[in-house]
Protein backbone atom coordinates (compact mmCIF):
# COMPACT_ATOMS: atom_id res chain seq x y z
CA UNK A 1 0.00 0.00 0.00
CA UNK A 2 1.42 3.37 -1.55
CA UNK A 3 1.89 5.96 1.66
CA UNK A 4 -0.32 8.37 -0.49
CA UNK A 5 -3.35 6.30 -0.13
CA UNK A 6 -2.22 5.01 3.19
CA UNK A 7 -2.18 9.05 4.45
CA UNK A 8 -5.95 9.48 2.49
CA UNK A 9 -7.29 6.86 4.56
CA UNK A 10 -6.33 9.12 7.48
CA UNK A 11 -9.31 10.90 7.65
CA UNK A 12 -12.40 8.71 7.06
CA UNK A 13 -10.66 6.03 9.74
CA UNK A 14 -10.82 8.95 12.03
CA UNK A 15 -14.06 10.09 11.84
CA UNK A 16 -15.15 6.39 11.81
CA UNK A 17 -13.65 6.16 15.28
CA UNK A 18 -15.20 9.41 16.61
CA UNK A 19 -18.32 8.45 15.58
CA UNK A 20 -17.96 4.84 17.45
CA UNK A 21 -16.85 6.94 20.64
CA UNK A 22 -19.19 9.06 20.54
CA UNK A 23 -21.76 6.58 20.51
CA UNK A 24 -20.40 4.57 22.94
CA UNK A 25 -20.21 7.81 24.99
CA UNK A 26 -23.55 8.87 24.34
CA UNK A 27 -24.76 4.58 25.40
CA UNK A 28 -22.78 5.00 28.10
CA UNK A 29 -20.77 1.69 27.90
CA UNK A 30 -18.29 1.40 30.66
CA UNK A 31 -18.68 4.78 32.40
CA UNK A 32 -15.65 5.73 29.92
CA UNK A 33 -15.30 9.23 27.68
CA UNK A 34 -14.45 6.77 24.74
CA UNK A 35 -14.37 9.68 22.14
CA UNK A 36 -11.34 10.38 23.89
CA UNK A 37 -9.93 6.86 24.75
CA UNK A 38 -10.21 5.70 21.02
CA UNK A 39 -8.96 8.54 19.47
CA UNK A 40 -6.07 8.37 21.36
CA UNK A 41 -5.22 4.26 20.38
CA UNK A 42 -6.51 5.59 16.86
CA UNK A 43 -3.50 8.64 16.73
CA UNK A 44 -1.66 5.37 17.96
CA UNK A 45 -2.04 2.94 15.19
CA UNK A 46 -2.38 5.45 12.25
CA UNK A 47 1.43 6.98 13.49
CA UNK A 48 2.20 3.08 12.01
CA UNK A 49 0.04 2.95 9.19
CA UNK A 50 1.22 6.55 7.82
CA UNK A 51 4.90 5.99 9.03
CA UNK A 52 5.72 3.05 8.60
CA UNK A 53 7.96 1.75 11.12
CA UNK A 54 10.80 4.31 11.81
CA UNK A 55 12.50 6.64 14.91
CA UNK A 56 9.26 9.24 15.26
CA UNK A 57 6.14 5.74 15.32
CA UNK A 58 8.27 4.31 17.60
CA UNK A 59 7.85 6.84 20.29
CA UNK A 60 4.13 8.17 19.23
CA UNK A 61 2.59 5.23 18.07
CA UNK A 62 3.05 3.24 21.44
CA UNK A 63 2.83 6.40 23.36
CA UNK A 64 -0.34 6.93 22.34
CA UNK A 65 -1.74 3.61 22.34
CA UNK A 66 -0.36 3.33 26.42
CA UNK A 67 -2.01 6.66 26.95
CA UNK A 68 -5.43 5.44 25.10
CA UNK A 69 -4.92 1.96 28.48
CA UNK A 70 -4.54 4.58 30.75
CA UNK A 71 -7.14 6.71 30.52
CA UNK A 72 -9.15 3.78 30.67
CA UNK A 73 -7.51 2.50 33.96
CA UNK A 74 -8.17 5.64 34.94
CA UNK A 75 -11.87 6.33 33.79
CA UNK A 76 -12.50 3.02 35.86
CA UNK A 77 -11.07 4.06 39.25
CA UNK A 78 -8.10 1.85 38.60
CA UNK A 79 -5.32 4.26 38.14
CA UNK A 80 -5.05 7.82 39.85
CA UNK A 81 -4.65 10.80 37.49
CA UNK A 82 -1.30 11.41 39.92
CA UNK A 83 0.13 8.12 38.88
CA UNK A 84 -1.16 8.20 35.11
CA UNK A 85 0.83 11.41 34.24
CA UNK A 86 4.10 10.45 35.63
CA UNK A 87 3.49 7.09 33.90
CA UNK A 88 3.05 9.05 30.47
CA UNK A 89 6.27 11.06 31.11
CA UNK A 90 8.47 7.40 32.06
CA UNK A 91 7.00 5.83 28.97
CA UNK A 92 7.70 8.83 26.68
CA UNK A 93 11.37 9.23 27.71
CA UNK A 94 11.67 5.61 27.58
CA UNK A 95 10.06 5.63 24.27
CA UNK A 96 12.76 7.92 23.17
CA UNK A 97 15.47 6.30 23.97
CA UNK A 98 14.50 2.79 22.25
CA UNK A 99 14.48 5.66 19.24
CA UNK A 100 17.56 6.15 19.40
CA UNK A 101 18.89 2.44 18.67
CA UNK A 102 20.62 2.29 15.20
CA UNK A 103 18.34 -0.39 13.94
CA UNK A 104 15.44 2.12 13.69
CA UNK A 105 15.44 3.76 10.75
CA UNK A 106 14.77 7.64 10.07
CA UNK A 107 11.11 8.23 8.50
CA UNK A 108 11.23 8.54 4.85
CA UNK A 109 10.54 12.75 5.08
CA UNK A 110 13.59 13.62 7.02
CA UNK A 111 16.09 14.67 4.43
CA UNK A 112 19.28 16.02 6.00
CA UNK A 113 19.97 19.64 5.48
CA UNK A 114 22.51 20.54 2.64
CA UNK A 115 21.39 17.76 0.01
CA UNK A 116 23.69 15.76 -0.80
CA UNK A 117 25.75 14.31 2.15
CA UNK A 118 29.59 14.65 0.11
CA UNK A 119 32.48 15.46 1.78
CA UNK A 120 34.08 18.89 0.66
Amino acid sequence: MSSNHRTRLMIPILIIALGVGWLLTAEQVGGINWIWTIMLGVVGILAFVVSGFDKVSVVIGPFFLIASVLSILRQVGHLRVDVEVPLLVITIGVLLLIAQQRVIPAPAWLVPLGGDDKKQ
